[in-house]
């Protein structure tokens, strides 16, 4: 635990842009650039190399992909 005189800065917005050209996106923001595929509900990050698939209703579906550390 322990005594903190000010509270940790945790910003409200992060500044993230994604730029699109057909099925190609493009992902700019603060930690770098990825790009990635996107074509209907299915899309790809190839910096985390994850496929998410936007479900019907709230929710959707992420695979694995690989540690973004690496």
């Amino acid at each position: 635990m322990g005594f903190r005189l000010l509270p940790r800065f945790h910003p409200r917005h992060h500044l993230r842009r994604t730029f699109t050209a057909g099925p190609l996106r493009l992902h700019v923001g603060p930690e770098g650039a990825s790009w990635g595929l996107g074509v209907g509900r299915w899309s790809w990050n190839a910096r985390s190399r994850r496929h998410t698939v936007d479900t019907p209703g709230p929710g959707y579906w992420q695979s694995r992909g690989r540690d973004p550390r690496l």
